[in-house]
């Protein structure tokens, strides 16, 4: 059974982590920012499952790969390998819904159909249009890391990985609008 999360948990911890591995950058350094990185995120976990009971998909994957990137960052003492994780990430999502799609499978669906309904043609169009975005974010990380200074780059992955997806949502509203299934639009019109 799952059960209803407080409002609070999803922006914690899907922001909490960046918020906190900014501020100990600021503070320490590349290194000691990816040890808060991989505690936060751990404890964004352990808060997940305390409050759902489940560990949605999303999150779980991110934390997969934090936990495999910034453990090496911090073994091999090598910032490299933090610096990947946005491109790792980012690639493993475009492949999954540019896969999803080419099998006419929209992941995306099963991982938020229950807060947001679309018809399938609005599914198909929003997975391919993401699909495309993570693999952009992909390419765009990859080009940050290995060509600024590391204040660049976490410039770049807390305030500019963030804007650009919070505008690229923004602008999918119209497709999310315009697929709406009728009979929510038609029920929602006479309730108003």
């Amino acid at each position: 059974m799952h059960r209803t999360a407080p409002r609070w948990l999803k922006p914690a911890t899907e922001y909490g982590p960046l918020a906190l591995f900014f501020i100990a950058y600021s503070a320490a350094g590349l290194l000691p920012a990816t040890a808060v990185l991989l505690a936060a995120t751990a404890v964004g976990l352990l808060l997940s499952l305390f409050f759902l009971r489940r560990v949605p998909v999303m999150p779980l994957v991110t934390a997969v790969v934090v936990g495999i990137f910034g453990g090496l960052t911090l073994w091999l003492q090598d910032e490299t390998f933090i610096k990947m994780k946005p491109t790792i990430i980012n690639a493993i999502f475009a492949a999954v819904l540019l896969g999803g799609h080419a099998f006419h499978r929209y992941p995306l669906q099963y991982v938020l159909g229950t807060s947001l309904q679309m018809t399938k043609t609005g599914w198909r169009t929003l997975s391919l249009r993401l699909g495309l975005f993570f693999a952009v974010l992909a390419g765009l990380n990859e080009l940050v890391w290995r060509t600024q200074s590391t204040d660049v780059w976490v410039a770049f992955k807390v305030f500019g990985l963030i804007g650009l997806s919070v505008a690229f949502m923004m602008a999918q509203t119209p497709l999310i609008l315009r697929h709406r299934p009728r009979e929510s639009s038609r029920q929602n019109s006479r309730e108003n």
